[in-house]
C-alpha cells in the first residue's frame, strides 16, 4: 500500500513534477465557455485568452464528485491519501474534499492555508514524507504543523485585475496606474494582504527581496519555488538576477512555474513570486 498526494489545480508546481501528483481540477469560465482547469485548458492558453478577452473570468471549486471519482480509485488500488487544497478561506474546494473524504477513513484532507506556489512547495514537501515511509496520517499531521511556515510573497505588475475583480477601488487602480505602484502581497490566516508597494520594477524587486529577508529566513533544505504569470517569465528572471545574492551558493538551483488561473484570474499577468519555508519551527 502506497501514500498518494492529492491536489487541487491551484496548487502550483513545475510541470515536470506533476505526474507525481493526482489532480483534481476547478473551472474556468470565459463568459458562456466553460474550460476545466488544466484539462480542457492550460495555463498558457489561459494567459492567452485573458490578455484577449474583455470580460473578466470567473473561476469556480471543485465538486466533492470531482474529488470522489479520484478518492474511489485510490481505494480500489488499497491506497491511502493525503489531500492538499486552495485556502478555504478563497475557495469552497476544500470543502468540497472533506465533504467527499467523509466515507474514507485512510484518505486526510489538508487545507494548506496558502495558495498557488505556497501550496505547491506544501505538497512537494508532502511527496518527501511519502517516499520517506511516513503514513497518510502522519503526514496530514506534519502538515499541519508545517503549513504555518509557508511564506507566499508576491510582487505585482498592475493593479487593473484586482480593481476589475472588485478588490480594490477604481480611483486606487488610477492612481496606482498613473504611479507606476506595484504592490507586494504575501498571504496571512489564509487570505492576500498588502504588505508594502514599490514605485517602478527595479524598486519592486528591492522591496520583495526586504521582504523575504525580514520574514524569518529561508529554511534551504526545505522545497523553494518562484512563480510567474503571463505569457513571459521576463520579469521573474530579471527579479532572480537582481537577487542573486540571496539565493547563491544556498540553492543549486531555482524551480519555477507559470502561476495558475486563479490567480491570474485576480492578479493578471507580470506577477512574480517566492514561496519557502520560514527558518522557525522543526517537524
Amino acid at each position: 500500500m502506497s501514500v498518494r498526494i492529492i491536489v487541487d489545480s491551484t496548487v502550483d508546481m513545475p510541470d515536470e513534477r506533476k505526474d507525481q501528483f493526482l489532480i483534481v481540477p476547478l473551472t474556468v469560465r470565459f463568459g458562456d465557455e466553460e474550460f476545466i482547469d488544466g484539462v480542457t485548458i492550460d495555463k498558457k492558453r489561459f494567459y492567452e485568452r485573458l490578455v484577449e478577452s474583455d470580460v473578466l473570468p470567473t473561476t469556480s471549486q471543485a465538486a466533492p464528485d470531482a474529488f470522489q471519482r479520484v478518492f474511489a480509485d485510490v481505494a480500489e488500488d488499497g491506497d491511502s491519501a493525503v489531500v492538499i487544497t486552495i485556502s478555504s478561506k478563497l475557495s469552497g474546494t476544500y470543502q468540497s474534499a472533506c465533504i467527499a473524504a467523509q466515507e474514507y477513513d485512510n484518505i486526510f484532507v489538508v487545507d494548506s492555508m496558502t495558495v498557488a506556489i505556497g501550496s505547491g512547495i506544501l505538497a512537494e514537501y508532502a511527496l518527501e514524507l511519502a517516499k520517506s515511509g511516513r503514513s497518510a496520517e502522519k503526514i496530514a499531521e506534519t502538515l499541519l504543523h508545517k503549513r504555518d511556515d509557508v511564506c507566499l510573497i508576491a510582487l505585482l505588475d498592475t493593479l487593473e485585475y484586482l480593481k476589475k475583480g472588485g478588490r480594490i477601488s477604481k480611483t486606487a487602480a488610477f492612481a496606482g496606474g498613473i504611479l507606476n505602484i506595484k504592490p507586494v502581497l504575501t498571504v496571512q490566516d489564509g487570505e492576500p494582504v498588502v504588505i508594502g508597494k514599490a514605485r517602478g520594477s527595479k524598486q519592486g524587486n528591492n522591496l520583495l527581496a526586504e521582504k523575504i529577508n525580514s520574514s524569518g529566513g529561508i529554511d534551504f533544505a526545505m522545497p523553494i519555488l518562484l512563480g510567474y504569470s503571463g505569457l513571459s517569465d521576463v520579469f521573474l528572471r530579471k527579479y532572480v538576477e537582481d537577487s542573486r545574492a540571496l539565493w547563491e551558493g544556498r540553492v543549486e538551483s531555482l524551480a519555477s512555474t507559470l502561476l495558475c488561473s486563479v490567480i491570474g484570474t485576480h492578479t493578471g499577468p507580470g506577477v512574480i513570486g517566492v514561496a519557502f519555508f520560514r527558518m522557525n519551527s522543526g517537524e
